[in-house]
């Protein structure tokens, strides 16, 4: 069904998209293009301007940097400066110790740091860096994608200028995907061409056992796994899904120096299409040929949900990656094609219109909303049961249904992300 160019492609895509992240991907973007203009300019700044477009302030203000206890932009734009290597991408920050953090501190209280709104732009990916000393001058520019330099300037020569290319530059959208050929190359690929996707489990496991004994954030993995918690809810498969998913969002959202594998520049997106499915399928003895397709089937669901939707967006991204996850699971659970496209259909007709108000803590309790959808609607699929073209923004056809969510995501809820914004900095 797929010739070996085919596979090749969706393999690479698949590569590009599903990769190491330490910390929440938007600061760590911004750390990675000041480590970039750093290095163009030669030595440590004296001054560094940085510009960004509003949907990467939003969710860059409330997030704990990883090792630094400290919360927001000045301190991963410091580090960049400081320890920062471009070289290690969305893991640029892993260098940095006890006295890089005090570098960086200081480093903010003498105020080289400014950071401002980059008003006049549509991507809502943006991260523009000026940094300068003894009268030098770098600049670095990220578009469309959280490692893609689109501009680079060295004392006025211009080594890179990708800017009129556009913002598709990291080729998301050079595999045309429909939900139907996602599932055929989860299922038909072969097995060791997709393997390497077992790296994502491995990595978000680790995340979330290492917030199981921790006190990250709110704590909500840890707090589902509580007496009370599970009188409650009960010990089952579904309580330790939603530990295990909320409990690497933990560790990512506060600060924890752990490594996540990220889907589509996003580490949350990573864990909600990672821990549901291998939860699932650790606790139904799923085969590990299972369990590879079906992290197949959910991260590339993903990066084709994603691929109309955009980066950035008011819409929450765990409804997308929650829409994967369903997939995967509704897989080990015996299910086709056809059962697929219900739990998509019946995501779709639930979670839509969540709201990202910016990465933070708080995002433990929307991955725990996505993944319990996760369960529900790939349950029901197994039932057949499925929410119909006459309700609300489903189509009978499963990809308009898609194009539907994307759609409100992408241009309808615009101007809910300027209110959103406007809200969270009329706080500060």
């Amino acid at each position: 069904m797929f010739s070996t160019a085919d596979i090749e492609a969706i393999v690479a895509l698949i590569k590009r998209e599903v990769v190491p992240a330490i910390g929440c991907t938007e600061p760590v973007a911004v750390s990675l293009c000041v480590a970039r203009a750093t290095e163009l300019l030669g030595c440590k700044p004296e001054k560094i301007e940085v510009l960004l477009s509003a949907n990467i302030l939003k969710n860059a203000m409330g997030v704990g940097i990883p090792g630094t206890g400290m919360i927001g932009l000045p301190i991963a734009i410091a580090l960049g400066a400081i320890v920062g290597r471009s070289e290690y991408g969305l893991e640029v920050l892993k260098d940095a110790d006890e006295k890089a953090v005090a570098d960086g501190r200081a480093y903010i209280d003498e105020k080289r740091i400014s950071i401002d709104v980059k008003e006049g732009i549509e991507e809502k990916l943006y991260i523009e860096v000026v940094v300068s000393a003894a009268g030098h001058l770098a600049k670095a520019i990220i578009a469309g994608g959280h490692t893609t330099f689109v501009y680079l300037e060295q004392d006025g020569q211009v080594t890179l200028d990708n800017r009129a290319v556009g913002v598709r530059s990291e080729q998301t959208d050079d595999v045309v995907l429909s939900l139907r050929k996602v599932y055929d190359f989860a299922m038909t690929a072969p097995l060791e061409e997709i393997e390497f996707i077992l790296e994502s489990k491995r990595l978000n496991k680790a995340a979330a056992e290492s917030a199981f004994g921790a006190d990250f954030g709110h704590s909500l993995g840890k707090t589902l796994r509580g007496s009370r918690e599970l009188h409650v809810l009960g010990d089952s498969i579904f309580t330790r899904i939603l530990s295990y998913t909320a409990s690497a969002c933990d560790a990512r959202m506060g600060g924890a120096m752990v490594p996540v594998m990220s889907n589509s520049g996003s580490g949350n997106q990573g864990i909600t299409a990672t821990l549901p499915v291998v939860v699932y399928g650790e606790e139904c003895g799923a085969s590990n040929e299972q369990m590879i397709r079906a992290l197949t089937l959910s991260h590339l669901t993903v990066i084709y949900i994603k691929q109309s939707l955009g980066r950035l967006s008011a819409l929450c991204g765990c409804v997308v990656a929650a829409a994967g996850s369903s997939c995967g699971i509704t897989y080990l659970m015996g299910g086709g094609y056809d059962e697929v496209a219900m739990a998509v259909k019946n995501m779709i007709a639930n979670l839509t219109g969540m709201i990202c108000d910016g990465a933070k803590p708080s995002c433990a309790l929307k991955l725990a909303s996505g993944v319990s959808t996760a369960v529900l609607s790939a349950m029901m699929a197994m039932e057949h049961r499925c929410v119909s073209k006459l309700e609300g923004i489903i189509d009978e056809d499963v990809d308009r249904s898609i194009k539907n969510l994307t759609t409100i995501g992408r241009e309808g809820m615009n101007a809910t992300d300027t209110l959103i914004l406007d809200i969270m900095t009329g706080k500060c």
